[in-house]
């Protein structure tokens, strides 16, 4: 598969910022990895969270979802490595969405790993450099984080023919028994993913477990269940009826992309509490993408 995200031989630093620009934050988690269920595998890196799917082993296939912050490549693939040894790239690479945060790997592992990568068509804009995303919110009601926000790219990035739409089947490539949900909100094509017959759950951001505005509580992951972090977040209407959708399916074990894994009971609770107070909870009281009347 051609790097048709290249231009001249170098890469479009305009199209390409959103994995160029290192950020300086970090959690006291950052390179923890942990296994989730024998084939889900999360590792942090800074503040974000990437997953391994499949079973550790040499031989067997496996699947990353999302490509965490800025120049975090070589920590997504040497902890690749230790789990599924050298020389064996995944089958492909699902992104829950195209903020900088869960990209920020992505096209140096492209340059490594030749394999294709998926996300919902309406993310498809914002990964081929026809569509930025608006600038987060440093306005928004909320902690350091949100008034440090100005820091973090918006710019869209190119991966040219790398990058292909989910089929309308909600089946997830060389992911079994999984099926991918549209929860919109945080972005326009956000998605999750869902596994039936065991109720495990990888959801991005649309809801995570720190509150990811608050600099203390990200630095110490300080574990609670939250709405989509705030400054990055353009559509509550839809954030509020994706968690809706996501609690209703009552998963046992969720995997967000900030904050600690989450499972159980414990799990069950907050959700239904952050699903039936959204609009108090989860909703910025100002920002310029919340609704005068939420």
């Amino acid at each position: 598969m051609g790097n048709t995200f290249l231009t001249g031989g170098r890469y479009d630093m305009e199209r390409s910022s959103s994995t160029e620009r290192f950020q300086p934050l970090t959690s006291i988690s950052s390179g923890d990895g942990l296994e989730v269920t024998p084939d889900l595998y999360c590792l942090t890196i800074q503040i974000v969270n990437v997953v391994f799917y499949g079973h550790a082993g040499e031989s067997n296939d496996w699947v990353l979802i999302d490509a965490g912050m800025p120049k975090s490549a070589d920590a997504i693939r040497e902890a690749a490595e230790d789990r599924f040894g050298k020389n064996n790239p995944p089958k492909a690479i699902i992104l829950t969405h195209g903020h900088f945060d869960h990209i920020g790997g992505l096209i140096d592992l492209l340059e490594v790993w030749h394999v294709p990568v998926y996300a919902h068509p309406l993310e498809i804009p914002y990964l081929t450099g026809r569509k930025d995303y608006p600038k987060p919110d440093m306005s928004v009601e909320g902690g350091m984080v949100a008034k440090l926000s100005f820091i973090f790219p918006h710019e869209g990035i190119d991966l040219g023919h790398n990058v292909h739409p989910l089929a309308n089947d909600h089946m997830v490539p060389f992911m079994p028994e999984w099926k991918w949900i549209h929860t919109p909100g945080h972005t326009e094509g956000h998605i999750s993913l869902f596994r039936a017959n065991d109720h495990a759950m990888i959801v991005g951001d649309a809801f995570v477990t720190v509150r990811q505005d608050a600099l203390y509580k990200v630095i110490t992951q300080e574990k609670e269940v939250s709405g989509p972090p705030r400054y990055l977040t353009t559509d509550w209407e839809n954030s509020e009826q994706s968690v809706e959708i996501l609690q209703a399916l009552d998963p046992h074990v969720a995997i967000t992309g900030h904050g600690q894994p989450a499972e159980g009971r414990w799990l069950k609770e907050k959700l239904t509490e952050l699903a039936a107070n959204f609009r108090k909870t989860a909703v910025p009281d100002y920002g310029k993408f919340v609704e005068d009347d939420h």
